[in-house]
């Protein structure tokens, strides 16, 4: 869990990064605990064109400017004022490409989590974005934080994922206003995996309409 990725990983492009993610480790060292989990969904949102992401159309504020650096860092935001979201900066410097990490599988800390979670459930701890943060510490006092540091950082994974039939995509959640791109597949995780925050219904069929 202490190898991490280097700069080059993450100033590929945003799609290839996010399917590289899958499989890998989200580590935190946070007040003396280590805590990572395997990273079993993501969704990636592309600042230039995409309706549903924060930097839309390559927009620079407070909020965002992290995301017009370099690949490698941490974009932290809160949503209802009180759960935060973690994203990972994607690109070269001026391309404002985030990847949201959603859901996790709890791999090494396992105790503190529940503790930070105040719950036992295994399964509750980490299968959405505003859980995972909450298990691994990850607040907005690390909005910026270098991935390459030791404090918040991704080590690549044990194995590839190479059936393609073990990822599977789907459109993202919860961004009904962005307009058409409500439906793009940029939502991207391991089928089988039992963490994963949802998965999509099951396609209707004339056997069971």
């Amino acid at each position: 869990m202490q190898r991490k990725y280097q700069r080059d990983f993450y100033l590929q492009d945003t799609f290839e990064v996010a399917r590289a993610l899958l499989g890998s480790y989200l580590c935190t060292q946070i007040n003396g605990h280590l805590t990572a989990g395997k990273i079993v969904e993501i969704e990636a949102y592309i600042g230039a064109i995409d309706k549903a992401a924060h930097s839309y159309p390559n927009k620079k504020t407070k909020r965002t400017a992290i995301q017009f650096g370099l690949g490698g860092y941490a974009y932290i935001f809160l949503i209802y004022g009180m759960y935060s979201q973690f994203c990972v900066v994607t690109g070269n410097k001026g391309i404002a490409d985030v990847i949201l990490i959603r859901a996790i599988e709890p791999i090494v800390g396992i105790e503190i989590m529940q503790q930070r979670r105040n719950t036992k459930n295994h399964k509750n701890l980490t299968n959405g974005p505003g859980k995972l943060c909450q298990s691994l510490g990850i607040t907005t006092q690390f909005y910026g934080e270098d991935l390459l540091g030791n404090i918040i950082w991704i080590a690549p994974k044990e194995e590839t994922i190479e059936d393609p039939s073990k990822i599977a995509t789907s459109k993202r959640i919860g961004i009904d206003y962005a307009e058409e791109f409500v439906d793009k597949p940029w939502r991207f995780f391991i089928a089988t995996n039992p963490y994963v925050s949802r998965f999509p219904a099951p396609k209707r069929t004339q056997a069971n309409v």
